[in-house]
């Protein structure tokens, strides 16, 4: 156990960029031949628009490895954090950690995007994709991004984890986050079962329907136990989605410019603004 977390504290940088753009390739691929729903789109010009947006996600994730990398050394040498309290083993530690990191860093602070006004006009450049397929995980607002990567930090605060337990949930985060967006048709059995225990593609693309409630629903990325816990969770029949936000429904999904500027842009309205009732 221990040689292989090590294997994540010395993975060049390269080969993390790699495992995106693999598990983004696999899934575009698998989408070509599996398909939920047949999006009347052209695939490549809807991608441009969250490619860039994944470029600039890069950046800040280069920028908060130098902050995370100084985090690790404080723990490291304050011993602080819930792990520090106790003896364990290694797996034990390592669930735990992830488990953690998913409802912190995933699931708690989506429902915080969705929930505060000033949080939610960020979060509309990733729910305005009116076709959702494997490249709608990566698109999202720079600022958003900063909001989770700063919540991911305060999970490795909270447990005083070592790196390789936080590189080891990236890698994974990527997985479910492509695997749970990707354009692609489970048997609806199969995809009921596993969305038990984690999220599925069918249980995520309730989240990316245009009204809600269902916009309000299934916030976990990795683990689905969150939604289930808190109610949250919602499972129907997937021919009944639609994609987009019905508040942004008239902005161009496939503008950069466009998406860059929701947050600001006066003709979307805010869920703090009381004729967003009419969604109800």
């Amino acid at each position: 156990m221990e040689a292989f977390l090590r294997f994540f504290e010395t993975m060049p940088i390269w080969m993390k960029a790699g495992w995106v753009f693999f598990v983004l390739a696999f899934f575009w691929i698998l989408e070509g031949y599996y398909s939920l729903i047949r999006l009347p789109y052209k695939k490549w010009k809807h991608a441009k628009t969250n490619l860039i947006l994944l470029a600039f996600v890069m950046i800040i994730n280069a920028i908060f490895g130098i902050a995370t990398a100084a985090v690790f050394i404080w723990l490291h040498d304050t011993q602080f954090g819930l792990l520090h309290l106790v003896e364990a083993p290694v797996w034990v530690e390592l669930l735990l950690s992830l488990l953690v990191l998913d409802f912190i860093a995933q699931y708690l602070v989506h429902y915080l995007l969705h929930k505060i006004p000033a949080m939610w006009r960020l979060h509309i450049v990733h729910h305005s994709d009116k076709h959702v397929d494997v490249t709608t995980g990566t698109r999202h607002h720079p600022f958003d991004f900063i909001i989770r990567e700063t919540f991911a930090i305060i999970a490795v605060i909270i447990m005083g984890m070592p790196i390789a337990f936080y590189l080891f949930y990236r890698i994974l985060s990527v997985l479910f986050t492509y695997w749970t967006h990707a354009n692609i048709s489970l048997p609806t059995s199969i995809d009921k079962g596993i969305s038990y225990l984690f999220v599925t593609p069918n249980m995520h693309k309730f989240h990316h329907h245009f009204q809600m409630p269902w916009t309000d629903s299934n916030f976990g990325n990795m683990f689905s136990i969150w939604d289930r816990l808190f109610g949250t969770f919602v499972y129907d029949d997937v021919s009944k989605i639609q994609y987009g936000v019905d508040l942004a429904d008239h902005t161009n999904d496939q503008s950069i410019g466009t998406q860059l500027g929701i947050p600001f842009n006066k003709t979307v309205v805010s869920k703090g603004k009381k004729d967003i009732n009419t969604r109800y």
